[in-house]
């Protein structure tokens, strides 16, 4: 009895902490601190019993007071790691899940690395970069040759790389060995001298004074400089002092293919290297750049949009590229915007940010209007030369195979023939987007989906390019059984086959998810383009940004018309991006031109882009949205909901529509999503809309509690996404 009484006094006094754990849970979990752990504090990695398992999770609440009886409440089991989690970096993950209506639990995912969430030790690959420690230094190896001739290679010069030794004869087993006795240690990549770059103009000049003004205060810049315009150049000028300092800079991109020309130009012009963070990374990889991102080793760090949650120990500015770039949102799990979050960090940091693009989101450009952003405006490229001069080719009436008209084709073989490139936009790849039957009608559709299936001619099959189903491409129809199949439309596979036979002489580089599946395919294409020999490059999105390949002459968007009319109320302004974007390439060494194919030339859109800059265009939309009292004006969630019945789904977007019948937003639906069916799912959403953001946030914040408790039947999945990108 003595010993029970005991126990339960020391329990009485142990700290209760609340953990965030990695479950699909709208709350935290309690838990008793053992004697065999001092204290836990806020962004400690810990592991903790929950049921039949044992969970990696982060201390958010240290001295919590619990509802439950302490007899009921387990123990931590152990201190994995202690304030692995900054409180600014856990503040910033507590906001992005409460702003996202997402499971708080979900901050383990954004916040801690795939290897710190596991339980087991994760043992770091072995270092590239090797150098004396003092005891290496100090010894003498008169008995151990090789050793001794490993020591004055690295007293010469230090740090070498292991790759390097390897090649000069020094065996792994060694060391290995020598690391283990503490005789040399790992280093970081050395510094390079950074080379000076090219003499600013006046715009570039007056932005870097702008943005160098306000170190060590939050601003948010929008830097709106049209293609060319030397915007990296300017994110280089102002970040350069801080890294020289020994301050960090964070760099986010879009996409991972645009990483290799920026890396290169980065690490040249910042004289540091830089330290990737992606999720093609392996996990080794991932957790090398935490960790120098945490220690503060890591000056220059660059990445997609997760690199956002990185740890930052000395933090002076953060750069968006591209900013407008849908890439930023994720489309699972949490929904967040990293261009968003970013924003936040750098307000609770406080240090500027700056958000680049040559066609801002219109969410930016009216932040700029309001006043909550400062606008910087390049409107010239760095070369001097203009902007490609804009052709519109109306195909009203004619019927081209793959839209190459024979004026296209003439406009494309001079340039080839002056020695130049020529870049083909379609965005749709395979062959033809539907195969149907001439004589019955039948399509090929996806039974799945409710969508029709790809035809990819190389590989003769039928592809959904929405829930990956292939089949064999059938040579008779399925339903009467007529030879006579029939191709619609355009793929940018067709589009590389006709040009194939109607300019033979001229090389063809496809670049789409198709051919290009692995990122060293697409650095070899970069590096080809960039070499500047005369060829026709046809792609989708991967080659409408960020690229700078000055031998391009020429720049074509085919079939422009499918943004023109999309349901989706943000089609107008990705056709603007994608426009200005894809015209951007073109005319950067020498004159430049863009072709633009529509059937609509007198659509006022159309004619507005013709006659007027990005910024007008982008401001017309936002009038347009304000009237119709679309986002950016109103705020903007929805709640989707898709299970293998369609009433299902229905019903339970019903149930949740009643609920916020009295609430203070604006409840729209259950409406079909666009594409209704997918993988064998029906899809139906509700829209939350409010010309008050913190009326629709206090109520997304609410949902996923309330329908939890709820109980969803368990065939049914739903998500909340608030400010979505797809409608």
């Amino acid at each position: 009895m003595l010993f029970q009484a005991r126990t339960l006094t020391e329990m009485m006094d142990s700290q209760t902490v609340r953990v965030a754990l990695p479950v699909p849970l709208p709350r935290l979990f309690d838990y008793l601190v053992p004697e065999s752990i001092d204290a836990l504090s806020a962004g400690d990695r810990v592991l903790v019993p929950f049921g039949s398992r044992e969970l990696v999770g982060i201390v958010v609440q240290p001295d919590a007071r619990s509802s439950l009886p302490r007899d009921a409440l387990k123990s931590v089991g152990a201190l994995l790691g202690p304030n692995e989690i900054p409180d600014e970096l856990l503040n910033l993950l507590l906001w992005t899940v409460r702003y996202y209506a997402s499971p708080i639990g979900e901050l383990v995912t954004l916040g801690l690395p795939p290897a710190l969430r596991r339980k087991q030790p994760f043992k770091l690959p072995a270092a590239e970069w090797l150098q004396l420690t003092e005891q290496g230094r100090e010894s003498t190896f008169s008995r151990a040759p090789k050793r001794q001739s490993l020591q004055q290679a690295l007293v010469a010069r230090s740090p070498r790389s292991r790759s390097e030794l390897l090649d000069e004869g020094v065996s792994a087993h060694l060391l290995r060995s020598m690391l283990q006795a503490g005789l040399i240690e790992p280093a970081d990549r050395p510094a390079s001298p950074a080379r000076t770059g090219p003499e600013l103009n006046e715009e570039q000049k007056s932005a870097v004074d702008a943005i160098t003004e306000s170190i060590n205060r939050f601003t948010a810049y929008l830097l709106a400089g049209v293609t060319g315009s030397g915007k990296t150049e300017v994110y280089l000028q102002a970040a350069r002092p801080l890294v020289q300092r020994g301050q960090q800079v964070l760099f986010l991109l879009p996409e991972i293919g645009l990483t290799t020309q920026t890396v290169r130009r980065i690490e040249q012009r910042l004289g540091q290297p830089a330290w990737i963070y992606h999720s093609d990374l392996s996990e080794g990889e991932r957790l090398a750049t935490w960790q120098a991102a945490r220690s503060g080793r890591a000056r220059v760090l660059i990445g997609t949009r997760s690199a956002l949650f990185l740890p930052l120990k000395t933090a002076a500015m953060i750069v968006v590229d591209e900013e407008h770039d849908s890439s930023y949102k994720q489309f699972d799990g949490v929904r967040y915007n990293a261009r968003d979050g970013a924003v936040m960090r750098a307000r609770a940091l406080d240090i500027p940010i700056v958000l680049g693009s040559a066609t801002p989101a219109l969410e930016s450009v009216a932040n700029a209007d309001q006043g909550r952003y400062r606008l910087l405006e390049l409107t010239k490229r760095v070369t001097d030369l203009a902007l490609p001069q804009w052709r519109l080719e109306d195909t009203r009436g004619d019927h081209s195979e793959a839209g190459l008209t024979p004026a296209l084709i003439e406009r494309i073989r001079d340039r080839i023939d002056a020695g130049e490139q020529v870049l083909v936009y379609r965005n749709r790849r395979g062959y033809a987007p539907i195969l149907m039957c001439n004589e019955c009608g039948w399509q090929a559709d996806c039974n799945h989906c409710s969508a029709h299936l790809t035809m990819h001619h190389s590989s003769r099959t039928l592809r959904c390019h929405h829930c990956g189903y292939v089949q064999a491409l059938p040579s008779r129809c399925p339903s009467c059984h007529a030879p006579d199949l029939h191709a619609g439309g355009s793929g940018t596979e067709r589009v590389e086959e006709r040009l194939a036979r109607l300019i033979p002489e001229a090389p063809l580089i496809r670049v789409d998810r198709d051919q290009v599946q692995q990122r060293d395919q697409f650095e070899k294409i970069i590096d080809q383009l960039s070499a500047g020999q005369p060829c026709i490059i046809i792609g989708t999105q991967m080659i409408a940004k960020g690229h700078h390949w000055p031998g391009i002459g020429l720049a074509i968007v085919l079939d422009a018309d499918q943004s023109l009319f999309s349901a989706d109320f943000r089609g107008p302004e990705r056709l603007a991006q994608t426009l200005y974007q894809v015209s951007g390439r073109a005319g950067r060494a020498r004159p430049g031109e863009f072709v633009l194919q529509t059937r609509q030339p007198d659509h006022p859109f159309i004619q507005r882009l013709m006659e007027t800059d990005y910024l007008s265009s982008a401001r017309w939309l936002l009038d347009e949205r304000a009237a119709a009292g679309l986002p950016p004006v109103t705020a903007l969630a929805m709640v989707r909901a898709e299970a293998r019945q369609a009433t299902q789904a229905q019903a339970f977007l019903k149930r949740i529509a009643a609920d916020l019948a009295t609430s203070q937003v604006q409840v729209s639906g259950p409406l079909p999503a666009l594409l209704q069916r997918r993988a064998g799912y029906w899809r139906y959403q509700l829209w939350l809309t409010s010309a008050s953001r913190a009326d629709l946030m206090a109520v997304t914040q609410r949902l996923p509690e309330h329908i939890s408790q709820g109980k969803a039947p368990s065939n049914l999945r739903w998500h909340i996404d608030v400010d979505p990108l797809e409608v």
